[in-house]
């Protein structure tokens, strides 16, 4: 997994996961009806595969600086590396932004995933030093 590209979580799993992890949303449908979608990178640590969701960017990450489990993606998106969650085979799919019918949000898309690539070596380097904190911290830190 050299090339960090955009995959997309299967909705089961994340109502699975969802019963475990208060961080993780259900996919509900919106006003707008249409469901949140867990869009975000996928990588390899100790030979298990891991996915990292991106946010929304929102005004108070403006003056957030960069740390190591936060990572923004210009000003479109950020990548909270404390929420990264393993991920089984059958549980996720590749996400090709230019498959997008919504051509603002496929713009989006090509804009973040080409920050991503600019920044592929921070962002697996950053995920194996908070992985590797939260199994030798496990919740006795802010960052695990």
């Amino acid at each position: 997994m050299d090339k960090l590209l955009f995959y997309e979580i299967e909705e089961k799993y994340i109502d699975f996961l969802s019963q475990f992890s208060e961080h993780l949303f259900h996919n509900a449908k919106n006003s707008q009806t249409y469901s949140r979608k867990y869009i975000g990178i996928l990588f390899e640590i100790d030979g298990i595969k891991y996915f990292a969701p991106l946010s929304s960017f929102k005004q108070k990450h403006k003056r957030l600086s960069e740390t190591v489990d936060f990572i923004k993606i210009g000003d479109m998106a950020v990548i909270n590396l404390n929420n990264m969650f393993p991920v089984p085979e059958d549980s996720y799919f590749l996400k090709n932004p230019n498959t997008e019918q919504n051509q603002q949000y496929r713009t989006l898309l090509n804009n973040e995933i080409r920050i991503i690539r600019q920044k592929t070596k921070q962002i697996i380097s950053n995920s194996k030093i908070v992985y590797n904190h939260k199994m030798t911290n496990d919740g006795k830190s802010k960052l695990s």
